[in-house]
């Protein structure tokens, strides 16, 4: 049984590449669909990744404890993938937290631990640590597992470079929480033999909240951090650029993006309107890529959809 599960969950599913050219922005923007993935986010991915190799190498076995900690979206990854590989998942997020993301990770089954919103991301952290110690449980630590990396440099790069007609990537531009689809996918470009320019997409408010120990989050841009976590200070980016964008103008954005066909979150208006002001400032017709890490679902009862 838990070879046709491990299957499943390490099997690999191609997202849709569009290129979206919004017309109040007129320049073109190649976009990569994650929110298609299964659970309805790119952490579909490292989830799959990090439980597959585990399950492979025998460090995990049906009816095994998994702890993680996160915002939301790793941990709806994570409780999918373990339903399919028959785990027991905790998630452990901060209070605060859409409720639909609560909803959905209870729905396959797993548990839900809420910890202080003072505390912040890093008190989750805590909590996973000090709990996977206690049930012996496996902690995959995404803020510091190098295959949160690898996961898209072995995959999403790969899949992006067979989508897109152009046969390159000039200018990848993503937002962080953990730092794992920026650096993956560009160091992936790379090995390619792309010259690809990483750009970071960094909400204002969250420069306002940084703590370079507590990877902490934009309180309105759900799952992005300032991004510096391990996976990405070690990357050492010589030539990473940066556009903060304001929560506003993500919000706005998003809402333009969702009425015009794209179910998406905040973090992928954010992530188009870096991406737009890159381009821009590049000049020339750069082949440019960003990500729309997940579905719009888990924010209906947020700011995104307020007067609605």
């Amino acid at each position: 049984m838990i070879e046709s599960l491990a299957l499943l969950a390490s099997s690999r599913v191609t997202t849709p590449l569009v290129p979206i050219q919004l017309p109040e922005f007129g320049v073109p923007i190649w976009c990569k669909l994650e929110y298609l993935n299964p659970s309805g986010s790119t952490k579909d991915r490292i989830a799959r990744y990090i439980l597959s190799k585990a399950v492979r190498s025998g460090v995990l076995a049906p009816g095994d404890a998994v702890v993680e900690a996160s915002s939301g979206s790793t941990s709806i990854a994570f409780a999918l993938a373990s339903a399919q590989l028959g785990l027991k998942f905790t998630a452990i997020m901060p209070e605060g937290v859409s409720r639909e993301r609560v909803t959905i990770i209870k729905a396959y089954g797993a548990k839900v631990e809420l910890t202080p919103a003072d505390d912040g991301i890093q008190g989750s952290i805590d909590r996973a640590k000090q709990l996977a110690a206690e049930q012996n449980a496996f902690w995959p630590s995404q803020f510091t597992n190098q295959d949160n990396a690898k996961a898209h440099r072995d995959e999403t790069a790969g899949e992006v470079l067979c989508q897109i007609p152009t046969g390159k990537v000039d200018l990848f531009v993503s937002g962080v929480g953990t730092g794992g689809t920026l650096v993956g996918v560009t160091q992936g470009l790379a090995i390619a033999g792309c010259q690809v320019t990483p750009v970071l997409a960094r909400p204002v408010s969250d420069k306002l909240l940084s703590d370079i120990e507590c990877c902490s989050f934009s309180k309105r841009i759900p799952g992005v951090a300032d991004g510096l976590s391990d996976i990405f200070r070690n990357a050492g980016f010589a030539n990473l650029k940066e556009f903060e964008i304001s929560d506003d103008e993500a919000i706005d954005v998003t809402r333009r993006l969702i009425q015009a066909g794209f179910p998406i979150g905040p973090s992928s208006g954010l992530n188009y309107l870096a991406a737009v002001r890159a381009y821009e400032e590049h000049g020339g017709q750069p082949v440019c890529l960003t990500v729309f890490p997940d579905r719009m679902e888990r924010y209906f009862s947020t700011e995104l959809f307020s007067g609605i």
